[in-house]
């Protein structure tokens, strides 16, 4: 365990991005689970809105090494309904750093039962959650 600890101390460059990851979706997963979706949906954004469709290659870059982290970070973790986590966690990492974004959720029937998912996009980018292909879209939130 040690071991790993250094490992990752000493070989991971983008150590601060992985170890925020792990902050938020530990918040991210507290909310969920303690709060009313009506005070989620607040920290959400606004509902309705989009982020623009266009954004700079930079921009780009950093919203898929969000994207990048906030997947790997949690498709290690013992959680239920990965998708809503991830995308407040990398709608809150990129409105940090001042880049615009938008956090979807659509539903879809499977086997009779239906079904939620989250996705978020940055620009043509969509960071996590695919594309939501297969779902219709009930809420768009943009982050502010």
């Amino acid at each position: 365990m040690i071991r790993r600890v250094i490992d990752f101390m000493k070989y991971n460059g983008e150590k601060w991005m992985t170890i925020t990851v792990y902050i938020y979706v530990a918040y991210y997963r507290l909310c969920i689970l303690l709060l009313p979706m009506a005070k989620i949906e607040k920290m959400m954004g606004i509902r309705g809105e989009e982020s623009v469709a266009e954004e700079e290659l930079e921009t780009i870059k950093l919203a898929k090494l969000v994207g990048f982290h906030v997947n790997r970070v949690t498709e290690h973790l013992p959680l239920k309904r990965k998708c809503f986590v991830r995308a407040l966690t990398a709608r809150k990492i990129l409105m940090k750093r001042g880049i615009n974004s938008t956090i979807y959720m659509g539903v879809a029937l499977e086997d009779g039962n239906m079904i939620a998912h989250a996705w978020s996009r940055c620009g043509q980018l969509y960071v996590t959650g695919g594309t939501g292909k297969g779902y219709s879209t009930v809420a768009r939130f943009k982050a502010f």
